[in-house]
C-alpha cells in the first residue's frame, strides 16, 4: 500500500461520481488516513457521501474564501493529527455570467470570483496547511485542472482561471520546494461529474474527445484520474513538482484524430 501511514486532506467531495471521492477511496485503499471538507449547502451531501467510502471519514467545514474556516480546520488537524502529509485541492467555481459564451460581457467581479475560488484558493490551502506539512517534513499537494492551452466554447472565464491555476502550481512548486513540499496538477479529460453539469455545452467536450483521444476515453469513469492523484500524493514521485500531468487519453498530444491504420 503506497499511501500507508499518510494523513491527507481531500477537498471537493460531493457525490460518489466526483474525482475527489474516487481519490479519497483509493487513498484509503492504499493505507491513508483521510479527512474530507465541504461547506454550505453541500456540507450535508459530503457527510452522506463520506459514509460510502471504505471507511467513513470525518468531514470538516471549509469555505476556502473564509479565513476563519481555514484557521479552524488547521486547529482541528493540529489537535487530531499534529502533522499532515498532503492534500487534494478540488475546488472551483465561476458565476453563471462568467460561462456559457458570455466572455465578452462578464463583469469584473464575476471574473474575480472565478479566479479567487478556482486558482488563488490553491495558494490559500497550501499556506494554511503549510505548518502541518512542515511538521511532517514535507509532503505533496495536488490540484485538479482541465486543459486550457486552447479556448473552449462556453468555458470562458473558468478557462482563464484554470490557466491561472497552472501558473499557481508552478509558483507554489518554486516557493515550497525548499520546504520539501511537491506541488502538481492533474489535467483530466471531461468527466460527467456534478461540476461538469454546470458547464453550458459540456456535450461539445465529449464529442471532441471521442474523435481525437488516441485511447478510448470513458467520461463516466473517474478512476484513472483518481489513481494519478493518489500516486502524486505518495512518495513514489519524489522528484516531480510543478507539473501538469495529463490524464486525458492522450487528447492533449494530438492536433487531430489519427485515422485507423487499417
Amino acid at each position: 500500500m503506497f499511501l500507508k501511514g499518510k494523513k491527507l486532506v481531500i477537498t471537493g467531495v460531493l457525490n460518489p461520481d466526483s474525482i475527489a471521492f474516487h481519490s479519497a477511496r483509493i487513498a484509503q485503499e492504499q493505507g491513508a488516513e483521510i479527512v474530507l471538507t465541504g461547506f454550505g449547502r453541500g456540507l450535508r451531501i459530503t457527510e452522506r457521501t463520506a459514509k460510502r467510502l471504505p471507511s467513513p471519514a470525518p468531514v470538516y467545514e471549509l469555505d476556502i474564501m473564509d479565513d476563519d474556516h481555514m484557521e479552524s480546520l488547521v486547529a482541528t488537524l493540529t489537535q487530531e493529527w499534529g502533522s499532515l502529509d498532503g492534500a487534494l485541492h478540488s475546488i472551483g467555481f465561476a458565476p453563471g455570467d462568467a460561462l456559457g459564451g458570455n466572455f465578452l460581457h462578464t463583469p469584473a467581479e464575476s471574473a474575480t470570483t472565478a479566479f479567487g475560488v478556482s486558482a488563488f484558493s490553491y495558494k490559500t490551502l497550501a499556506m494554511g496547511l503549510l505548518p502541518l506539512m512542515e511538521k511532517a517534513g514535507g509532503g505533496s499537494l495536488v490540484t485538479l485542472d482541465f486543459d486550457n492551452s486552447q479556448a473552449w466554447p462556453g468555458y470562458d472565464w473558468m478557462g482563464v482561471a484554470k490557466a491561472a491555476l497552472q501558473a499557481t502550481t508552478r509558483y507554489l512548486a518554486g516557493y515550497l520546494g525548499p520546504k520539501g513540499i511537491r506541488v502538481n496538477a492533474v489535467s483530466a479529460g471531461p468527466l460527467k461529474t456534478m461540476a461538469a453539469k454546470s458547464i453550458p455545452g459540456f456535450e461539445v467536450f465529449e464529442g471532441v474527445w471521442s474523435d481525437r483521444s488516441p485511447l478510448p476515453w470513458d467520461e463516466t469513469n473517474p478512476e484513472p484520474v483518481a489513481r494519478m492523484v493518489a500516486l502524486l500524493l505518495s512518495d513514489w514521485m519524489p522528484m516531480t513538482t510543478g507539473e501538469v500531468i495529463h490524464v486525458d487519453g492522450g487528447f492533449h498530444a494530438l492536433a487531430a484524430g489519427i485515422p485507423d491504420a487499417e
